[in-house]
């Protein structure tokens, strides 16, 4: 039987208690104190125990979330000095969403003590928002081949709407899948399948990716006729693959090693911190100098 759009696998070595993978939370085999969770047997952060027998689960996450959080603000202000830049605003954009989706990771992958009916907010908005920012992330490999002004209404405008309707669209899917407001998720509720969660939040951001990828690799290859570049790019995509391997095959191994101190949540918050990083270098390097840009309406890059 195919297993397309089931969670249960990922969400199996979850532990009791907290899941690197925000979706987890929306299916109604969420974890409890009693140990009904995903996974009877698997690994459960310990956490700081706070009062109310509540547990603030993992620091680690939390504390690199508002480091990522700061940087993102710094990247921002720097964005903002290189006034000549192409696609400056539309970093920015990136950026912004890159800061929601941290905020968020602080109340879902984190293990911040929330309300459970909160938590799930989150996560639709953590879902919602990990979609729409690797949106506009492909939108910015467009950028540079100046199919429009950048920095424009226009351009600025059509990134925006097209990943609101994202956002907003995938955000619906994720609370009405927790909440169960219609009831037409509500198989998803027993047997943690959900083809469109699955579609959006698995398969949906790595092809966007991809995209991106092809578009500044042809962009700094074929274009602008320079290597250096794509070696902030390629450490990019290292670093962001490392992430998802850590979230979603090493976690368990590092949870049951340190006995429930830390999981794969955290390194994999490190690593994307560390891509977001390289994918800006990546953009400063090919804006900085004034790359000859043929058959791109001039150069474009200063």
């Amino acid at each position: 039987m195919s297993r397309y759009g089931y969670f249960d696998t990922f969400c199996r070595d979850s532990g009791n208690l907290w899941s690197t993978l925000p979706v987890c939370y929306l299916f109604n085999q969420a974890p409890t104190k009693e140990g009904t969770g995903w996974g009877a047997d698997a690994c459960t952060l310990t956490g700081i125990t706070l009062s109310g027998d509540r547990v603030l689960a993992n620091l680690g996450s939390i504390i690199l979330c508002g480091i990522a959080i700061l940087i993102s603000l710094f990247l921002l202000w720097r964005s903002e000095k290189k006034k000549a830049a192409v696609g400056r605003r539309e970093m920015q954009l990136f950026l912004i969403g890159y800061i929601i989706i941290s905020i968020c990771e602080i109340f879902t992958v984190g293990g911040f003590p929330l309300d459970s009916a909160v938590r799930k907010a989150f996560v639709a908005v953590h879902i919602a928002a990990i979609i729409a920012t690797a949106w506009m992330l492909m939108l910015n490999g467009l950028v540079g081949y100046q199919l429009l002004d950048d920095g424009t209404a226009m351009s600025l405008g059509l990134i925006l709407v097209s990943a609101a309707i994202l956002f907003i669209g995938t955000g619906y899917i994720a609370l009405d899948t927790g909440f169960s407001w219609t009831g037409y998720f509500d198989d998803t509720l027993q047997n943690n399948r959900a083809y469109a969660l699955y579609t959006l939040y698995q398969l949906a951001p790595l092809v966007f990716l991809f995209v991106f990828f092809c578009l500044e690799t042809f962009l700094v290859v074929r274009v602008l006729g320079e290597m250096k570049p794509m070696v902030y790019l390629v450490a990019a995509v290292i670093l962001f693959a490392i992430g998802q391997v850590f979230q979603y095959v090493i976690s368990v191994h590092v949870c049951d090693g340190t006995n429930g101190k830390i999981n794969g949540g955290l390194f994999e918050t490190l690593f994307t911190l560390l891509a977001v990083v390289m994918i800006w270098v990546f953009w400063s390097s090919i804006t900085e100098d004034d790359w000859p840009t043929p058959g791109v309406g001039g150069s474009g890059y200063s």
